[in-house]
Order: structure tokens, then sequence, then C-alpha cells
């Protein structure tokens, strides 16, 4: 009665567990809690119960009672867990085929009985003791500890990217430190479970910083190098970076080890961290997404070249991806000249800007090549061939 009066309480009170979210920030997390009002009163029950376990020893001189009812709950939160809100079957199996029984377990209060006899199957090696209690609790806890960890890592690192108030390198960075955070966490909390005192991880870090000098060293290198991306902000999704060795992509994912290039052909180029700290390369639009690109063909020599120019301008600029217009600057104009005079014709260069890439589905080079070709057919304009003269010289011949 107590925990149905407090459940029925405190779904009342709190608004998100009343209310289905529909839109807004943090909507993932906020249907989850919502979603979770469903155990609110096994829990509750779990919780009043054990309460009511040391006062019903205390009055009555009995708990047999109590401790059923509150195996019971407990049964009954693993199962809603179970079936509504994990779908991770290793975690569903320990929940229902380990979960389960030690609550049988704690109904009948045999549950110390049978953890201390585990605990005296045990092998010793030295100092160390190894018991079966011991090996099979941190199993169980280390595969749900990291399963939270993950569970956890992801959740938070969509809540963070999706924050549109921060820029996508704060965003980030932050995502990577919590991703850190998370599993930093669940280390401490494995190592307390497996009984190891965390005052011994000192020396352990002193080992560990002479394994990181000399056969970790690319590894440390690298995830360094990941936090300095990631603090510097040199790099960003979305950017699209070409290689020292010419190689180019957009950055589609960065981590603590590497960067994945994602190409226009449908390639991932896995490049390690300290390659962007140790080796030049290019970012085509970190800071400016506008870029200028250039096309190169030639003309004869009696072209009119005051009306080619003319017509070129006028096709580029009726591109829709070229940009085009009165309020650009002068130098941001289509513009057409002569490059240089070539052996068989006038070399022309065509500069031109866009917003992006000029690969993958902007692909506007090879549109504005056809277009000119059409217009230059259209009126006539040549395009020569190589051309060389040929003096032949015959034999003179004495009588």
């Amino acid at each position: 009665m107590v925990s149905w009066i407090l459940s029925s309480f405190v779904i009342s009170r709190i608004r998100i567990f009343r209310e289905e979210p529909q839109s807004g920030n943090f909507l993932d997390l906020r249907t989850t809690i919502h979603n979770a009002g469903e155990l609110v009163p096994a829990l509750m029950a779990a919780i009043v119960l054990g309460i009511a376990t040391p006062i019903s020893a205390e009055v009555i001189g009995g708990v047999w009672l109590v401790r059923a009812a509150q195996g019971a709950a407990f049964i009954f939160l693993v199962y809603s867990l179970a079936i509504h809100f994990i779908s991770n079957l290793s975690i569903n199996f320990i929940l229902k085929w380990i979960g389960v029984p030690i609550a049988l377990l704690y109904i009948a209060g045999l549950l110390g009985d049978f953890t201390t006899h585990l605990d005296n199957i045990s092998i010793e090696i030295g100092n160390i003791r190894i018991s079966l209690y011991a090996v099979l609790r941190t199993f169980i806890f280390g595969i749900v500890l990291f399963w939270l960890g993950r569970v956890s890592n992801a959740t938070g690192q969509r809540v963070i990217r999706n924050r549109e108030a921060l820029d996508a390198g704060t965003r980030e960075v932050i995502a990577k430190l919590f991703e850190i955070g998370i599993f930093v966490l669940i280390f401490l909390l494995l190592m307390n479970v497996m009984g190891i005192d965390l005052t011994a991880l000192a020396v352990f870090g002193g080992a560990l910083g002479v394994g990181l000098g000399f056969g970790l060293q690319q590894i440390a290198s690298n995830f360094i190098s990941g936090i300095i991306i990631l603090l510097d902000r040199s790099l960003s999704i979305g950017d699209y970076i070409e290689l020292e060795d010419g190689r180019t992509g957009t950055l589609r994912e960065l981590t603590m080890r590497s960067a994945t290039l994602e190409t226009f052909d449908g390639k991932d180029i896995m490049v390690p961290n300290e390659r962007f700290i140790t080796t030049a390369f290019t970012n085509w639009t970190h800071n400016n997404r506008k870029q200028r690109y250039s096309l190169h063909f030639q003309v004869a020599y009696d072209t009119d070249l005051e009306m080619l120019f003319d017509v070129i301008s006028d096709v580029v600029s009726s591109h829709p991806k070229v940009l085009s217009g009165d309020d650009l600057p002068i130098e941001e104009r289509p513009d057409a000249e002569i490059e240089k005079f070539g052996d068989s014709g006038i070399d022309i260069l065509v500069e031109f800007w866009m917003e992006g890439i000029d690969d993958g589905e902007n692909r506007v080079g090879g549109d504005l090549n056809l277009m000119i070709w059409t217009a230059m057919r259209e009126r006539g304009i040549e395009i020569p061939f190589p051309q060389r003269e040929i003096r032949m010289l015959g034999d003179t011949k004495k009588d």
C-alpha cells in the first residue's frame, strides 16, 4: 500500500512521467526517462520492502513474508527491464537466468550461504587468492558495466552532437572527453569489483608509463595527437581534406586513434591522428567553403576573342552552382582570359568560384566543359589540332 501510494505520488508530481515528450532538446533521453516510469511501482515496492525487512525482524521476529514480497518485486522489476528496455541478448540472459535465481535464493534466505560456498571454492597462487565467487562476480559485473558504458557513451555522444548551439569542433571535444570519462569510470568500478586496491595503481601507472615509452609509443602518440586536434580545432567533421600523398576525402569520423576520410567513390581512408600533426595536409573547407577552380582549353588564332570571352562568361555564370552576380567582388565573378600563346592556338584560362568541392554531387567542371564546347560549336569557334609545318628537301644529284 505504501509503495503504491508513493509511486502514484512520484508519477503524478514529475511531469516527464505523466506526459510523453513530443519535441525539443534531448528528445531521446526524455523519452527514455518517460518510458522508465513503468518501472517506478516495482522499484518503489522493492525499496519499501527493503526498509520493512529490519522493521519486521525487530517487531515481529520474522522476515520470510517480507523477503518473499521483496523478491517478487525484484523479479517483476527484472522482467520489466528485460522485456521493455534492454535488447542486448547477453544482458537479458544475465537478468533472467542469474538475477531471478539470486532473488529466489534471497527469498529462501540461502543467498548468504550460497555466496559463502562459492567463495570457499578457490585456488591460491603465492599471496593471491582466486575464488569462484570473485571470478563470477567480476565476469557478470564486467559485462553489465561495459554494456552500461557503451549505452551511456552512445546516448551521451548523440545528445552532445545534437546541441546545435555549439560549433562542430566543440561538440567533438566534449564528446571525446565524455567517452574517455565514461570508460575511466567503468575501469575504476571494475577494479573495485575485483577487489583491487586502487592505491596500487600508482605502481601500475609507473610500469604503464615505461610500457608506453617503448611498446605502446605509436598508440600513445595517436591518442595524444587526437586530443591536440580536438583542442586546436584544426579539423572538423565534414571538412574536405587532401593528404600529402594526394588522396582526398571528406572527414566523416574522428576518434582518439584515427580519422576516417570518405571518398566520393565510396572508399574509406583510415588516417592515424599523428599524421595530421607531423605532416602537411590541405583543409579545403575548414574556414571557407567557397573554392576557386579553373578550366583550360585552346582556340584557333583567328578567333574573335572579345566575343569568345563574353560567351564564356555568360555560359559559366548560367550554371546554378557557380557564384555569379554584380553583388560579388570582381575577383569572385566568372572570368575568361588569355593564359598564353601556344604552338597551335591561343590557350584560354577560365576561372570561377563555387560553394563546396568540385567532385561527387558537385561535378561542376564536367558540366561547364560540355556547356562551353556546345556554345563554341554553335558559333563556329574552332579548337585547333596540333599543327606542324614539314618541308621535304629533295636530294641534289650530281651528273
